[in-house]
């Protein structure tokens, strides 16, 4: 096999996760402006910007299972063929309701993950999957062009315009997939969808990696969506100004998914999940001071540590899973996806009955010390066991 293939095939993957999930992105940086038009709740505001992340996390599964059974190519092409109509639909929408369906069909962007890491996953032996998947996760820097790029261009042409741009580029890279991308070459039979459907029953572990992701992926996504309008709501930026510092969370994130890969390659996922919980239960807190210069240390910090916790999941993902990489993905990637939809919701009730955010961030701390002590427990512990049980051995041989 030419050494330039893999390289190439996670090129073409990268960019076109990238392009997904900026179009995937398109609602939140645009929501405080669609509330203002349409005089929307608080509830209704959140529940815009959650709705997108629904079908592109429950979507994961049966996507991950295609991508698994047909190959990454065809359902790469087309799905990013396919969100081009509702991205042009969106620029057309009048009211709530139209915004609420063509925004929950623009959630199947959010189902590029899974196929991603199935297409791409298979190029790589497992030694160089930590860094190579951290490299392909690290195309949800799609989210921050999304943030800082729809105010700016819609301040240009105004959205409607804008949200045809985007769609038109899925279209177009979507051609070029499907024209250059090439599936690796495997010989193994692909499994019956009821074998994988097995998979995901039978394996408890996938489930705890699921929850993981929950976590990390769930919070990057949550706040990503969710702080623009944080920020102009609590700090009263701008939409282009909050657009930027997100933008700056997404990269920093983005950013530190390779080097959560890189880092599990080298000493193991778990332990790196260790220091990845503990720092963001801590850094949880800053973002509960309604004061800029707390708030944006605490953000800055958990995008740090889940940004890295997202690399060292799928490390472990392809370790623990290697003949059902698109599968387990789809299920640990729908988890992740579940994480970043249900955030916002909690948070327009909490708001509404609070007045303030700040349970909600509260809530994102405990969470991440449940994972920590789970991650000691499921796999520290008895790696910790087996090695005392060999060193014993081996002294009572010696």
């Amino acid at each position: 096999m030419d050494n330039r293939e893999p390289i190439k095939a996670l090129t073409l993957s990268t960019l076109a996760f990238a392009i997904a999930f900026a179009v995937w992105g398109m609602i939140a940086p645009m929501a405080k402006t669609f509330q203002t038009n349409l005089n929307l709740t608080e509830k209704q505001a959140w529940l815009l910007i959650a709705v997108p992340v629904l079908l592109g996390s429950v979507g994961r599964i049966p996507m991950g299972m295609l991508a698994d059974r047909f190959g990454g190519r065809i359902v790469f092409g087309a799905l990013l063929i396919f969100i081009a109509i509702p991205a042009f639909m969106l620029s057309l929408a009048k009211t709530y309701t139209d915004f609420l369906v063509w925004a929950l069909l623009l959630g199947t962007a959010g189902t590029s993950f899974s196929i991603g890491i199935a297409f791409a996953s298979k190029w790589f032996p497992p030694q160089k999957q930590g860094l190579a998947l951290g490299i392909y996760g690290a195309g949800n820097i799609g989210q921050s062009f999304a943030l800082f790029g729809v105010p700016l261009l819609a301040g240009v042409w105004g959205w409607q315009t804008t949200y045809r741009i985007f769609g038109a580029i899925a279209l177009l890279w979507g051609v070029v997939f499907l024209l250059f991308a090439r599936n690796a070459p495997v010989k193994a039979q692909p499994k019956s969808f009821g074998a994988m459907v097995k998979v995901l029953m039978s394996e408890p572990l996938s489930w705890l990696l699921s929850l993981f992701y929950f976590v990390t992926f769930g919070g990057f996504v949550a706040l990503s969506i969710g702080l623009p309008k944080l920020l102009q709501e609590i700090f009263h930026l701008t939409k282009e100004d909050a657009g930027l510092r997100v933008a700056g969370f997404v990269v920093l994130a983005t950013a530190m998914r390779p080097i959560g890969g890189w880092l599990s390659d080298r000493f193991g996922g778990a332990q790196v999940l260790v220091l990845v919980f503990t720092a963001a239960a801590a850094f949880a807190w800053g973002l509960t001071f309604e004061h800029i210069v707390p708030f944006t240390i605490g953000a800055l910090g958990v995008a740090a540590a889940i940004g890295t916790g997202n690399g060292a999941v799928f490390k472990l993902v392809p370790q623990y899973f290697p003949k059902d990489v698109g599968t387990v993905t789809g299920l640990v990637g729908a988890m992740g996806g579940l994480g970043g939809f249900f955030p916002p919701i909690v948070l327009g009730y909490i708001k509404t009955y609070t007045g303030v955010y700040d349970l909600g961030f509260v809530l994102l701390s405990a969470f991440c010390v449940a994972c920590l002590l789970l991650n000691y427990r499921v796999f520290l512990l008895p790696a910790r066991r087996a090695q005392a049980e060999r060193v014993t051995a081996m002294a009572s041989g010696g």
